[in-house]
């Protein structure tokens, strides 16, 4: 098995890769609406102009709220400590359980390390806040499925 250190920063490094994959496809789609916006010349159709010109306005701020919770997300990431373990479940933990492997940290699905499921989670999600503050032995019921904790790293 490969040592806490390497789980955890391979883990760390997935979910670094998500939110930058997120973040330059955002990013590139806020800087096509901008060109779009730009490009929009005056027709004689005023209506349809101003109706066109109008979506791409709500298209472009719905891209940028997109842009401001990836930042945060970012943010939120860059604050886990993956050196830190502890006997309690907390950001940043690796969690074995009966059910599932996971790793407390952000909403990025399904990572992989060597042949191993792990599903990274947020605190926030509902079986983030489940396992908070549990310990090696406790048990959880999430979805009317019970399962047991065998290890946090």
């Amino acid at each position: 098995m490969s040592s806490l250190k390497t789980i955890k920063q391979e883990l760390y490094r997935q979910c670094e890769s998500f939110v930058d994959h997120k973040l330059k496809s955002v990013r590139k789609n806020i800087k096509e609406l901008q060109e779009a916006l730009q490009s929009e010349t005056k027709s004689t159709a005023g209506d349809k102009h101003e109706t066109g010109r109008a979506m791409l306005q709500l298209e472009r701020e719905k891209a940028g709220n997109q842009l401001a919770e990836i930042e945060k997300t970012q943010r939120l990431l860059s604050k886990i400590n993956i050196e830190n373990t502890n006997e309690t479940i907390g950001l940043g933990s690796v969690v074995y359980s009966s059910q599932a492997n996971y790793f407390i940290a952000i909403s990025a699905g399904e990572l992989i390390f060597e042949n191993e499921k792990f599903y990274a989670i947020s605190a926030h999600t509902p079986i983030g806040q489940l396992l908070m503050q549990k310990s090696v032995g406790d048990e959880v019921v999430f979805r009317g499925n019970r399962f047991k904790i065998k290890r946090v790293l």
